[in-house]
C-alpha cells in the first residue's frame, strides 16, 4: 500500500511541475505577444499620424492658391496688371 501511495505522490508532483512549467511558458509568450502588439501599435499610430499629413498636403496641391503660389515662385509669373519686381542679389541656380 506504501508503494501505490509513493508512485500517486511521485505523479502528483510531475503533473505539479509540467503545469506549473506549461503556465510559466505562456505567461512569457503572451508577454511577448503584449510587447510586439504595443510595438506595431506605436507603428500604426505613427503611420496614420504620417497619412494624415500627406492627405493634409494632397488637399492643399489641389487648391487655386497652392497652384498660383507654385507659378510665382517656379515659373516667376505674375498677376495681369502686377509690376515684375527682378532682385538682382538672388543667383540664378
Amino acid at each position: 500500500m506504501r508503494r501505490k501511495s509513493k508512485i500517486k505522490i511521485i505523479i502528483l508532483v510531475v503533473l505539479v511541475i509540467n503545469i506549473g512549467y506549461i503556465f510559466v511558458n505562456q505567461q512569457l509568450t503572451m508577454s511577448r505577444i503584449k510587447d510586439d502588439i504595443k510595438a506595431k501599435q506605436k507603428t500604426v499610430d505613427k503611420l496614420s499620424i504620417e497619412n494624415r499629413k500627406l492627405q493634409d498636403e494632397i488637399k492643399l496641391t489641389k487648391t487655386d492658391k497652392y497652384t498660383e503660389k507654385l507659378a510665382r515662385e517656379r515659373l516667376g509669373l505674375i498677376k495681369q496688371g502686377e509690376t515684375p519686381v527682378i532682385d538682382s542679389s538672388e543667383k540664378h541656380k
